[in-house]
């Protein structure tokens, strides 16, 4: 069975996978770059891409695609690879502990991670599709969700700071003037705790996300 199952991955150095998992997990919220990841495995960009399916079938990974209805060209159409489970890949990157968690280098991007993985599951689990997004123009501004909810567009922004800072709205603010009449008023889920109003934006801590 070990054998057919390594066949069907075309895997043939276990090690090798596993460095590629790791390697989704380190890249988790990033721009997916099959050639990129390909050559630092050591692997073609079309082994990349089937081990890639692979973990996908697997709900290990998923790819969230860009949003770009009814917007033009000017825009990134390329998908952005999440891990699915925050602790699983926080523990491929040798995350053990709460503390270690807080000075990791990788916190934000766990924290995006964990966001976009508990809105995944609350479609899932309601027996929805998940048809999440995210907005990113050509010249670098973005916003990490985007959904379709009744009545428009919805924002989300992601930020793993403890404290509100005045510069998070910025990029809300530019998704709203880009969609226009489409956008509902966006919110920011961050890592501290309560829930409050800012400038035009529902921001959540991250124990309040799960009856936002």
């Amino acid at each position: 069975m070990e054998r057919d199952v390594r066949q069907l991955l075309a895997v043939r150095d276990l090690a090798q996978f596993q460095q590629f998992v790791r390697m989704c997990a380190a890249r988790s919220g990033q721009l997916l770059n099959l050639a990129a990841m390909g050559a630092d495995c050591g692997i073609s960009a079309v082994t990349a891409r089937q081990w890639l399916s692979v973990l996908e079938a697997s709900y290990l990974v998923v790819l969230l695609q860009p949003y770009h209805r009814n917007f033009g060209k000017r825009l990134v159409k390329t998908p952005k690879l999440y891990f699915t489970d925050a602790g699983l890949a926080g523990w491929l990157l040798g995350v053990r502990d709460a503390a270690s968690l807080l000075a990791h280098p990788a916190r934000g991007p766990l924290f995006e991670t964990w966001v976009v993985g508990e809105l995944l599951k609350r479609a899932w689990n309601q027996g929805q599709p998940s048809p999440l997004y995210f907005w990113r123009d050509n010249v670098g501004h973005e916003v990490d969700v985007v959904f379709e909810a009744p009545g428009g567009l919805q924002a989300i922004e992601i930020k793993a700071g403890r404290t509100f800072a005045p510069d998070w709205p910025q990029a809300a603010r530019q998704w709203a003037a880009f969609a226009g009449a489409d956008a509902l008023p966006p919110a920011i889920v961050y890592g501290g705790e309560g829930r409050f109003d800012r400038e035009g934006c529902r921001v959540l801590g991250w124990r309040e996300l799960a009856g936002a």
